[in-house]
Order: C-alpha cells, then sequence, then structure tokens
C-alpha cells in the first residue's frame, strides 16, 4: 500500500525565520510519525527543516529540486528527484502530493498553493508563520470556491487535516 504523501510548502533560507524553521521542523516531524512520506522543493529554509524533522523521527523525505545536479538537494532529502526545469518543479511539488501544509511562503509558495487549489488537494496553513500562509488561510483563492484553505495552530493539528481530508 502507498504511503501518504504531505508537501511542505513555504519559505526558502533567503526568507525563512526562527518561528518559520521551528514550525517546519514540527511539521516535517508529524508527517513522519504519521507514517507518512514528507514531499518538498528540496532545498533550504523551511524545505530543509521539514525535512530534518521528518528524518529525526524516522520519516522518509523527497525532495524534488529545480536544478538538474543532485547535490543542490538539502542534506536530508533521501530521494531527490532532479527535474533541470527551474521553478516548473512547483508543479511537480503540489501535484505529488496527497495534502499540502504552508509554513510561511512567498511567491514560489504561492504558485504550489495554486496549483494544489486547481486539483482541490487538501490544502492547511499555519498562519501565524506569516507570508503565503497567512495571506491565504481561511480563504477560497477564487469566486469558484473550489476548496476551503484551511487553517492549524500547530503541526499535529495540521497533519491531522491532511490525513482526516485525504483520498
Amino acid at each position: 500500500m502507498r504511503k501518504l504523501q504531505i508537501a511542505v510548502i513555504g519559505y526558502n533560507s533567503d526568507k525563512s525565520n526562527s518561528t518559520t524553521n521551528k514550525l517546519a521542523y514540527e511539521v516535517g516531524r508529524a508527517i513522519a510519525r504519521a507514517k507518512g512520506t514528507l514531499i518538498c522543493g528540496g532545498l533550504g529554509g523551511v524545505m530543509e527543516k521539514a525535512c530534518e524533522g521528518a528524518k529525526d523521527q524516522g520519516g522518509i523525505t523527497v525532495g524534488i529540486i529545480p536544478q538538474e545536479d543532485l547535490s543542490c538537494a538539502n542534506e536530508y532529502c533521501d530521494i531527490v528527484v532532479a527535474s533541470g526545469i527551474g521553478y516548473a518543479r512547483d508543479f511537480l511539488v503540489a501535484t505529488s502530493a496527497d495534502g499540502i501544509i504552508v509554513v510561511g511562503g512567498g511567491v514560489g509558495t504561492l504558485v504550489e498553493l495554486c496549483v494544489g487549489y486547481m486539483l482541490k488537494k487538501p490544502i492547511v496553513t499555519i498562519p501565524h508563520s506569516g507570508g503565503t500562509a497567512e495571506l491565504y488561510g481561511g480563504k477560497y483563492l477564487d469566486e469558484r470556491k473550489s476548496i476551503l484553505i484551511t487553517t492549524a495552530r500547530d503541526a499535529d493539528t495540521a497533519v491531522e487535516f491532511i490525513l482526516n481530508h485525504t483520498k
């Protein structure tokens, strides 16, 4: 039976901070405790901290990086997909997930959020992490109201939401 795949999206290392890093680490641990596979963009910041948390809990991590060089991935990625397609890899991250958790984030995170929304994936943000998570949590992205982007107060609640809303 296939493991549940949960994407963690958010700030890269240029905008990540102690709050988002701590939350991402906790999200990674919660995904691993739930026996899920963590999917992310494979680079720094939220992606790296989520992978580190999952690894510390014995979980499996997949990084889908924009580069062609496998060594660009963070050290906590078990499986690296070197897409070589630049930012278009955001589509792969969102599409590969059964559900998506948002911690902070900028425009790249917003692209992943929009793809998840179009595909009607369960999406949950942790709003006090700022950025995209704060701006879009508790909202619909357009007038079609395809799915509500839910909010969670912490990592465990976010993972629990995904577990309870996946097909």
